[in-house]
């Protein structure tokens, strides 16, 4: 099984959703053989999907042969899906930031969501994900935000997008795991413990 970790948190050995998510690919790989490449996105360079990756995507619709630039640029938009594609399994850790996603897990989106990659279009059925046959597992981390809460204590946007998204591309098989709150509790060991169980229990029945 190959699988994909993707670190959206920049604290590293701080991180709640990371250290939660390094313990699941652990447990996992007590149950399964993986092979694990992971993405840290506030360390890697992701290409910019600026004016000249646009210009690119437009080449190939409207049938335009690609400038030098533009064909290099594609090309590195092309290698990052590549990576992404690659995986069976896919594992997000993700804060929530001011009630949703960092930005550059949204970066990362941008790039691999592509037609005729990731996902297809009818004109008569509308589109279709073309990443079918693959799993998410995503752990979402908040210091305030839980269920139990009212708005004054702030919402999660993000894992409706996450979810959304991942749908998009067929991923429907998904799983969640909840480190929250890290900051609204007396002891966030035991809201990590529980965390962790739960990574345990997921790993084994994966």
């Amino acid at each position: 099984m190959k699988v994909l970790q993707i670190n959206a948190s920049p604290r590293g050995a701080n991180s709640h959703s990371l250290s939660v998510a390094d313990h699941f690919i652990a447990e996992l790989s007590k149950h399964r053989e993986a092979v694990v490449d992971r993405i840290d996105l506030f360390k890697v360079n992701l290409p910019e999907f600026g004016e000249v990756a646009t210009s690119a995507k437009m080449a190939l619709f409207s049938g335009r042969e690609q400038t030098a630039d533009e064909v290099a640029a594609w090309a590195a938009v092309r290698a990052v899906f590549d990576r992404f594609a690659a995986a069976d399994l896919y594992v997000f850790n993700v804060p929530i930031w001011n009630n949703g996603m960092p930005y550059k897990l949204k970066h990362l989106i941008d790039l691999v969501t592509q037609p005729g990659w990731s996902f297809g279009f009818d004109p008569v059925v509308g589109y279709s994900g073309l990443m079918k046959d693959k799993k998410a597992v995503i752990i979402h981390a908040s210091g305030v935000w839980h269920n139990d809460v009212g708005a004054n204590f702030g919402s999660d946007f993000s894992t409706p997008v996450l979810r959304d998204w991942l749908n998009f591309l067929g991923i429907v098989e998904q799983s969640d795991i909840r480190v929250q709150p890290t900051v609204l509790t007396p002891d966030v060991e035991v809201v990590k413990t529980a965390a962790m169980k739960h990574a345990s229990e997921l790993a084994s029945a994966i």
